[in-house]
């Protein structure tokens, strides 16, 4: 398997290349060159058995099988569910897919215990070391953490957007006590600290000097780990038949990874992305027009988000994988904050994508609603799923799968506003709150946040 930048000026890599990459130096993302045929699965094979099946074809021949059954059998140990990735009903024909049964207790943990696996056998294999930089709206920083915290090839900085995301994510972030482990609060939105590592990404020779590495979902190795779970649930959920699915997304890349499962094999007929009040993705479904409207604080703040990186994969797919019409587009894009697709490019969007998008009262209903009806707790990002997958299933005969992106003790203060029940953490989290947090704060400078970095890999 080879990649290809959804620029087009970046060189072709193989897979150890562009999971230590992240993005390309085009400041495109990769893409695999040519989509692999779905190999069959058992009935009965377990997640693990289907994650190797699944990825074998993206990282070959990089990594061979034997290696990468070692690091998924591995990272899916982590998890505290058998089925890693349970489905389970909520009634009406919908159904909860369970994500948050990782350490971090979120949807992140399902790619990055594994991605953080992948970077330590290629660095080992390299003799190198790498600087992982994350910018985080609240999830991903913690599980990016967890999956690097103590590798000896790795040190990680994680900017997330100062006062913007809720106490226990932070707290899962800055109480990890460990040397390679760096936090930064800066002083600006989600999108302001994407910016950030995107323009470090730019210069190629801090890049170079600092070993740079990305673990968001720029990074192709996480769509890929994370379209393992659309195959899984759809087998559980529809045994064959098509079925349906409602993501709860701010970057998109959970998203995009269900639309490669479909685009693989996985019988989808419907993806649902489901938004809060920064609802910049349903709005360009319904018109074709990209806009960004300034981010606003929400009690859903994983999804406090305006500029969904990912929508890039989609559009380059979307332009017959021309990258010069893509890189055009992005340009516009970047240069005066909206962007026209074009109806026939959204025809083809919408034969399978719907939007619909909620504010927080609207999302405080939805969790008591449930919880009222069916006694689980909904965190208000996996609360906005459950919405927009009433709202918008097209088909009631057809099983909708609704994503649980998070625990909803991750949230308490907006399931508590809704329910008047504060979740408890689970065991291994119950003392969280009480843990010494160790971070840096620092304005939204470019330079001051590179020098930061620059000196945490050449400490």
């Amino acid at each position: 398997m080879k990649y290809v930048s959804t620029r087009g000026e970046a060189p072709i890599l193989d897979f150890s290349d562009v999971l230590l990459a992240g993005l390309a130096i085009d400041g495109g993302l990769y893409v695999p060159d040519e989509w692999p045929a779905r190999p069959d699965l058992s009935a009965d094979a377990t997640y693990v058995d289907t994650a190797i099946a699944l990825m074998a074809p993206y990282v070959a021949p990089s990594i061979t099988v034997s290696e990468l059954a070692a690091m998924v059998t591995e990272a899916y140990a982590t998890f505290r569910h058998r089925e890693v990735c349970p489905v389970r009903p909520l009634g009406n024909g919908l159904s909860l897919l369970e994500l948050f049964w990782g350490p971090t207790i979120a949807f992140k943990d399902v790619a990055l215990q594994l991605v953080g696996r992948l970077f330590d056998h290629e660095l080992t294999k390299r003799g190198e070391r790498a600087t992982v930089v994350v910018a985080t709206s609240g999830d991903t920083g913690s599980a990016a953490i967890e999956a690097c915290r103590g590798r000896h090839n790795l040190d990680i900085v994680v900017l997330h957007p100062a006062g913007r995301v809720s106490d226990v994510q932070r707290r899962q972030m800055t109480t990890v006590d460990e040397p390679n482990v760096h936090n930064v609060a800066v002083g600006g939105t989600f999108d302001d600290c994407q910016d950030i590592v995107k323009s470090m990404f730019a210069d190629t020779g801090f890049r170079q000097i600092v070993g740079l590495s990305a673990m968001n979902s720029i990074n192709w190795a996480r769509v890929m780990a994370q379209s393992v779970y659309y195959a899984t649930s759809a087998r559980t959920v529809g045994a064959g038949a098509p079925v349906a699915f409602s993501v709860p997304t701010g970057n998109f890349g959970n998203a995009f990874a269900g639309w490669v499962a479909r685009r693989t094999g996985t019988p989808i007929s419907q993806l649902v992305v489901a938004s809060n009040s920064n609802d910049i993705l349903p709005r360009w479904l319904a018109s074709g027009v990209m806009a960004t409207r300034g981010v606003h604080p929400t009690i859903s703040p994983s999804m406090d988000i305006q500029v969904s990186s990912n929508v890039e994969r989609l559009l380059f797919e979307l332009y017959d994988r021309n990258p010069a019409q893509l890189a055009d587009r992005m340009a516009e894009f970047k240069a005066e904050g909206t962007v026209q697709t074009g109806n026939t490019h959204l025809a083809t969007v919408t034969e399978v994508f719907d939007g619909a998008a909620f504010d927080d009262e609207a999302v405080r209903a939805e969790i008591r609603s449930t919880y009222d009806t069916t006694g689980i707790i909904l965190d208000p990002h996996t609360a906005i799923g459950v919405a927009a997958g009433r709202q918008a299933r097209r088909d009631p005969d057809v099983a909708m799968i609704c994503l649980a992106t998070a625990h909803p003790a991750k949230f308490p203060d907006a399931v508590e506003s809704a329910i008047g029940i504060r979740p408890e953490l689970p065991e291994h989290l119950a003392d969280l709150l009480d843990r010494t947090e160790r971070f840096d704060t620092l304005p939204l400078d470019l330079g001051l946040i590179k020098a930061y970095v620059r000196n945490v890999a050449n400490r």
